[in-house]
């Protein structure tokens, strides 16, 4: 994964260059993008046809999971889809039990030939607007070395 200010630089130019002067960019750092994991066993089969891209995510902490104490689940207007995977889930967590105001939203839903469900999501961290407050410290790579 790219370094955070390489990100940071990066949507800051895009937003510049791709934005016309009467409307405003969203701006923000995306912090993972992955495929859900679980959402064959929870609600997402029945749910998936009413999702879109863009549709918002929420992201709820499990730290008493008996299978995973960094487990992350994923819920869709107010439907249990699944889990961010446990591979990836700790940096999400962490800042999660920090208060960082995170933010997920589905960027890809895929129904293939086999009629399995494919739902791939990012998590962000929306950046203040000027006029704003700064959001809460976000713990970087560098910072956990």
């Amino acid at each position: 994964m790219p370094p955070a200010r390489t990100v940071l630089a990066g949507v800051c130019l895009a937003s510049l260059l791709g934005t016309p002067p009467a409307v405003a960019a969203e701006a923000l750092i995306i912090v993972q993008r992955s495929p859900l994991a679980g959402f064959r066993h929870h609600e997402g089969r029945r749910v998936f046809p009413d999702m879109t891209v863009g549709d918002r995510l929420e992201l709820v902490r499990e730290p008493d999971n008996p299978y995973d104490a960094n487990a992350v689940r994923v819920v869709w207007r107010g439907h249990m889809l699944g889990y961010l995977p446990q591979r990836d889930n700790a940096a999400v967590a962490r800042q999660l039990d920090r208060g960082a105001p995170l933010e997920a939203r589905v960027t890809r839903v895929q129904e293939n030939r086999n009629r399995s469900v494919r739902l791939e999501f990012e998590v962000v961290v929306p950046l203040p607007s000027s006029d704003s407050k700064p959001p809460k410290a976000i713990e970087t790579a560098d910072e956990r070395r």
